[in-house]
């Protein structure tokens, strides 16, 4: 059957009127390098650079466009129980930000630039060279008990003295610093900022300041040193999300060695990824090597630093979506989430493979994971969960408990999702499990806190953020850390950028309030590292 050329035109317009109904929204470029920016900051975490989704779900035109402004504005504004932050209600963003970046993410995601070698020398900056360093500690502080405080949207780290609670001093680094660890001798502070900007900072100085400090890519979220006997504080090594690779630097000075990119096959499909991201680092104490999780491809790398120019590396297949995880209470395995896969790897660092893949519910996020004694099934390690109010054990003692090992032995029910971090200490009974991204403030705004010894009784709530007595604001509670003793509990009391933020200091026995510390140079505390704990591994 001949079709008339009317009928043809008159398709061919209407397929035409669909496609324009399609178009994204105007944005001029003002606006759209501004949207560039709030999505850096805010977004690309959980999205991905070019916004194909991980933690987070894809955001690609061709899905955003579907859903049209309207609906974007609403989700933006107001987020989901599964850990989608509510930008616009706790007044991170604004309502003509909210109206920006629902209109961006119609657009064409840009793509950033490569970073090289010799992109990373011409940052490259040894502000006090190891030879002109002390030689011994010079300031009075208890260095070892101290804490390396993230201060987000400042752009800076506070270093406060945990006797005192006072600050020590405040350091300018890169952007919303992801992450502090400590070099073997806990000599060293490594900060990295999510603008993959690294501060050397050296803890034996009177007042400890920046030594060294180099950007190694767009943009990233983890940096490591090596901590194998004989190689303690030799090397550090960062990973990047932009460009997906990672770099191995001298320890002392961060001058660049080895650039290796992480781009490759995903462990399902066989299908070339073009941005895996390097997530969580973590170095062995079985061997030379540094364990990395490769986020979009699920492969987990154990890179052997003993050489360099002939560099061996072991690919282990694990589950997509790898994030954070720690060791469990022996040091020997790995225990690292795979979040939106809904699994924990369990990585043997000693044997050099893969123990297990272990289900658990959804969306782990468990930080470092917290090591305990559960009264029932013995050695455990828990992680909570962005995407439900779950908490799950594993047991983890092969020879002690094989029965109970590589399984979830049992499973909690907390406050909701959103949980960033759940957090003990050797010295302590008390689990406590932040939900700072659930988007019902009686839940962000306060912390459950679980008795290992009697787990059936469930949790307690403590209204953290109530005994900061801040006024206005999102007042998100984030990230438990414990001193050194395992006596104090420390909790970040995370507000606006114009508001006022604190750190609440909780006796760990009683779980009465003992300090709250408030400074006008305190602004959004974040991630709290005690410098003890972080070198020795100790969660």
């Amino acid at each position: 059957m001949k079709l008339s050329y009317a009928v043809v035109l008159s398709s061919l317009l209407a397929v035409g009127s669909v496609f324009a109904a399609k178009a994204p929204p105007p944005i001029s470029d003002a606006e759209f390098n501004q949207a560039k920016q709030i999505f850096f900051e805010r977004c690309a975490g959980c999205h991905g650079v070019l916004r194909k989704g991980a933690t987070g779900k894809p955001l690609t035109p061709d899905i955003t466009l579907e859903k049209g402004t309207e609906y974007l504005k609403v989700f933006i504004n107001f987020g989901s129980p599964a850990g989608m932050p509510a930008w616009g209600a706790s007044g991170d963003l604004s309502e003509t930000e909210v109206d920006l970046m629902a209109r961006y993410i119609q657009h064409e995601p840009p793509v950033p630039p490569e970073f090289s070698i010799a992109d990373m020398k011409a940052t490259w900056k040894v502000l006090v060279p190891p030879e002109a360093r002390p030689t011994e500690k010079l300031n009075i502080f208890d260095i070892d008990d101290a804490f390396s405080v993230t201060l987000r949207d400042s752009g800076e780290i506070a270093l406060i003295d945990s006797d005192t609670k006072k600050m020590i001093t405040i350091i300018k680094t890169g952007y919303a610093v992801h992450i502090s660890r400590m070099s073997a001798s806990g000599r060293y502070l490594y900060v990295i900022g999510r603008d993959a900007k690294i501060n050397l900072i050296d803890l034996w100085m009177e007042i400890p300041e920046t030594v060294a400090e180099i950007k190694v890519g767009m943009e990233a979220r983890s940096v490591e040193t090596s901590k194998f006997k004989g190689w303690e504080d030799k090397y550090a090594i960062a990973g990047t999300y932009w460009p997906p690779q990672y770099v191995i630097m001298d320890g002392d000075t961060l001058e660049p060695k080895k650039v290796v990119s992480t781009r490759g096959m995903t462990v399902d499909t066989q299908e070339f990824h073009q941005e895996p991201r390097v997530a969580a680092i973590i170095a062995s104490h079985e061997r030379p090597e540094f364990i990395i999780n490769v986020k979009e491809t699920g492969k987990i790398l154990l890179v052997n630093y003993e050489d360099l120019a002939n560099l061996k590396t072991t690919s282990i297949d694990a589950a997509r979506y790898l994030h954070d995880g720690g060791w469990n209470s022996t040091k020997r395995y790995f225990m690292s989430a795979a979040n939106k896969s809904n699994k924990i790897a369990v990585v043997d660092s000693k044997e050099g493979m893969l123990e297990a893949l272990v289900e658990v519910s959804s969306i782990p996020h468990p930080g470092r994971g917290a090591n305990f004694i559960d009264p029932k099934f013995g050695p455990v390690w828990a992680t909570s969960h962005l995407g439900d109010a779950s908490i799950s054990l594993i047991g983890t003692d092969p020879e002690g408990h094989p029965e109970n090992a590589w399984k979830v032995v049992r499973t909690l029910q907390g406050q909701g999702g959103g949980s960033l971090f759940i957090k003990t200490h050797p010295n302590s009974n008390n689990l406590w499990v932040d939900t700072a991204l659930n988007p019902d403030t009686s839940m962000s705004q306060s912390i459950a806190v679980f008795d290992t010894r009697n787990l059936e009784a469930g949790f307690v709530v403590i209204p953290i953020a109530e005994m900061a007595n801040l006024g206005e604001g999102p007042k998100r509670v984030v990230q438990p850390e414990y001193n050194r003793f395992g006596d104090e509990i420390w909790f970040s009391v995370w507000n606006g950028k114009d508001q006022t933020s604190a750190i609440v200091i909780l006796d760990d026995k009683t779980r009465r309030l003992k300090s709250v510390i408030k400074d006008e140079r305190l602004v959004t505390p974040t991630g709290k590292f005690n410098v003890y704990n972080t070198t020795h591994d100790v969660y």
